[in-house]
């Protein structure tokens, strides 16, 4: 997600964001009588389950020739086919999961070798809006929470109203081109993109590629695609304001595709008719279950077992139950949350659990062996996917709906230092951009530099301004010099990359010590901006607030709260009062203006209360609000309380950024400033040598959070001499 990160000094020094298109893609594919099957085939292409029931032929990936001439298959081909190797009908899509539902109940019927009929399906409240959306429309988004129940709702509407139109599902993005030159070519045919995010950004879906799908007549020719909400929200208007220069770009390009889009939203939870009507279905007993435990869950969501499999999850860690394979999918959960959203390997897998296991007790915990350990993840009690998915051959991911666990902690050391290690220049790419995107800098560099000298598109820019958050702030603008010169002459001054360019070595050449260049470079900057992208553009106003910032920093406070006050009159007419940026400029004007302690204390709470209304409590911004507060309490004599609000914050911080993010560092200073100023020297003597002796291995010489820390020591009083 989109950060606001700032500058550790009371002020905040702006925002930036980066989307990712992170495209899971699809692997190698498996044997014709196998499908693949809803998040398994859109995010990984990995994971499969035997099946029957067609009123035709099994289904299959492609694999061989296919009978409109093609050659092989390959990445770029993998479209679900029949087992002749033609594109099927929706009339012949007889099953819900080869559209992406996952399955109720993984146990087979009748003692069978292929799994139970799926439970009838419910008309949901909306589908009458899906249908009519349908008919009118080229392009239908359906979005809604994880296991809502978007797919199977999709594709019981979609076969009924199109059953004689082919069914064109590419498994992964590398295969969308091939999808939509073939559903291009047929007079009625739905695209399918189930989980439409695993086929935006680079090499994904755009506004030509929709063109050249439209048909003449209304329902011919749609695409039909489903997104989770949490990804949707993504490209809310008010993300924009995050964004600067190519971002931007990548962030509108994705935006755009989804305006095209006629939205029909499904809820998680179930009204009171669709549970009446799901009644109807008592004797199926999975319907039974799911209408006693749909009080707490959505109905869907129990039919697809998410909630079934995290209490597995949970409970498997009791000593002599399956701690073993506890750890294995923590370990899988974590490999997808620090960004690598390739499959895992097997013996990967045996590697990286073990950490996990030895923590929560290990040998104590009476551990089965790793084979049983690894059955019971694929096959987790009674649920349908598994907490794993995928094979030996292709590797295994985590299921998705682990992934938004309450309370899980950070991605822990050891399995990010086994990764990064080991991954492509393009997954490293990825780690290094949701680090960089969590805060965590130090974390952020490593990848990518990796990703930078494998030459991933994009990692150099990205690893210089990561290298300055880290604490190197001379480094980064040094390397952005470079960058930017080679964007003016191969793009020109006015392009977007390029002033995104300007706009990080502006920044850092301040960070850096000097914040009078930093100024006139932001002056030059806002001024070309406003002329090529206009007064009112995100990037003109994140110039002017950065110019206002180092305006104060050169020793003008009351100059830069005149050209903030000016900025949030701008921010409030342009984005309104809620957004990201406004209460960065309140931030920013309630410190530099220093009126009455009182009315700053009021003010600086109000923003809070707004900063986590908005943010939430553990957003950077929010933090460094917390910040402010701590040193106005201090400058105003409260020492006790500055030092209790400095330890808090300090804890936060490194919970959430880590222990030697330069804005921890910087809290820790500032904890042992109150400390001394209570007259508790001895205590910040040793927080300050602490602080000092990590701040050296993380900074840059001469940073401002070193000279601090000496400048503190040397203040201190004479250490205190204890007799024997």
């Amino acid at each position: 997600m989109p950060v606001l990160l700032v500058r550790e000094n009371g002020r905040v020094r702006g925002w930036r964001a980066y989307v990712g298109a992170v495209g899971l893609g699809a692997a190698a594919l498996v044997l014709a009588s196998l499908w693949t099957s809803g998040a398994w085939a859109a995010a990984i292409g990995a994971a499969v389950t035997t099946f029957s029931g067609l009123v035709a032929e099994r289904l299959r990936p492609r694999r061989g020739p296919a009978a409109d001439g093609d050659a092989t298959a390959t990445g770029e081909d993998a479209l679900l086919r029949t087992a002749a190797g033609r594109i099927p009908t929706l009339r012949q899509v007889d099953r819900p999961e080869p559209a992406g539902a996952h399955h109720a109940d993984g146990r087979p019927a009748h003692g069978s070798g292929t799994p139970a009929a799926p439970p009838a399906y419910i008309r949901r409240d909306v589908e009458p809006q899906l249908r009519e959306a349908l008919r009118r429309s080229g392009f239908v988004l359906l979005v809604g929470e994880s296991t809502a129940g978007k797919s199977r709702l999709a594709h019981e509407t979609a076969r009924a109203l199109f059953p004689g139109h082919a069914f064109v599902r590419p498994l992964g993005r590398a295969a969308l081109p091939r999808a939509l030159r073939v559903a291009a070519t047929r007079r009625r045919a739905v695209l399918w993109l189930d989980d439409l995010e695993e086929f935006l950004g680079a090499g994904g879906l755009t506004t030509a590629m929709l063109a050249a799908m439209s048909a003449p007549a209304p329902g011919r020719r749609v695409v039909l695609a489903t997104m989770r909400t949490q990804e949707f929200r993504r490209f809310h208007a008010r993300e924009e304001g995050r964004l600067t220069g190519s971002d931007r770009d990548a962030w509108r390009t994705q935006r755009d595709v989804l305006r095209q889009a006629e939205v029909v939203r499904l809820a998680r939870h179930w009204s009171p008719e669709e549970r009446r009507r799901a009644a109807g279905h008592g004797h199926d007993p999975r319907i039974r279950a799911a209408l006693r435990a749909g009080e707490h869950f959505g109905i869907a969501e129990v039919l697809a077992a998410g909630p079934e499999l995290l209490a597995a999850w949970r409970n498997a860690w009791t000593p002599g139950a399956n701690p073993r394979g506890a750890a294995v999918v923590a370990a899988a959960v974590d490999c997808r949350r620090a960004g690598l959203s390739s499959p895992v390997s097997r013996d990967r897998l045996r590697e990286l659990h073990r950490p996990y296991l030895e923590e929560r007790g290990g040998g104590d915990l009476q551990p089965e062996p790793f084979d049983d350990a690894m059955n019971w993840a694929r096959t987790a009690v009674h649920a349908t996917s598994g907490l794993l998915i995928g094979n030996h051959t292709q590797g295994y991911t985590a299921i998705g709906y682990l992934l938004g666990t309450p309370g899980l902690p950070p991605v822990p050391e050891h399995l990010w230092q086994a990764l990064v290690a080991r991954v492509t220049p393009a997954e490293a790419y990825d780690m290094g951009l949701l680090a960089h995107q969590e805060g965590r800098p130090g974390r952020a560099a490593e990848a990518l530099s990796r990703a930078r000298l494998g030459g991933a598109p994009g990692a150099d820019f990205l690893f210089a301004i990561t290298v300055g958050d880290a604490g190197r702030p001379r480094r980064a603008a040094a390397d952005l010099a470079g960058i930017t010169r080679r964007r003016e002459d191969r793009l020109g001054p006015a392009h977007p990359d390029t002033l995104a360019a300007r706009h990080q070595l502006a920044f850092f050449t301040g960070e850096a010590g000097n914040p009078h260049a930093a100024a006139g470079r932001f002056a030059a900057l806002a001024a070309h901006a406003a002329a090529v992208l206009g007064a009112d553009h995100p990037d003109t106003l994140a110039a002017r607030h950065e110019l206002a910032y180092f305006t104060g920093e050169s020793g003008a406070p009351a100059e830069a709260a005149r050209q903030l006050d000016r900025l949030l009159a701008d921010r409030l007419r342009v984005q309104g009062p809620d957004d990201p940026q406004v209460l960065a400029t309140r931030r920013s004007l309630i410190w530099y203006r220093a009126g009455e302690p009182a009315r700053t204390e009021q003010q600086l709470a109000e923003l809070l209360a707004d900063a986590e209304r908005c943010l939430g409590p553990d957003d950077p911004h929010t933090l460094a609000v917390r910040s402010s507060r701590a040193a106005v309490a201090a400058r105003a004599g409260r020492t006790a309380e500055a030092a209790a609000a400095w330890e808090s914050l300090v804890a936060d911080r490194t919970r959430v950024m880590g222990p030697g993010h330069p804005h921890t560092i910087y809290a820790r200073l500032e904890w042992a400033r109150a400390l001394a100023s209570s007259d508790r020297p001895e205590q910040a003597r040793t927080l300050l040598t602490r602080t000092l002796g990590d701040a050296r291995t993380l900074l840059e010489p001469g940073h401002r959070h070193l000279r601090l820390a000496r400048e503190l020591l040397a203040g201190l009083p004479p250490a205190e001499r204890h007799r024997a």
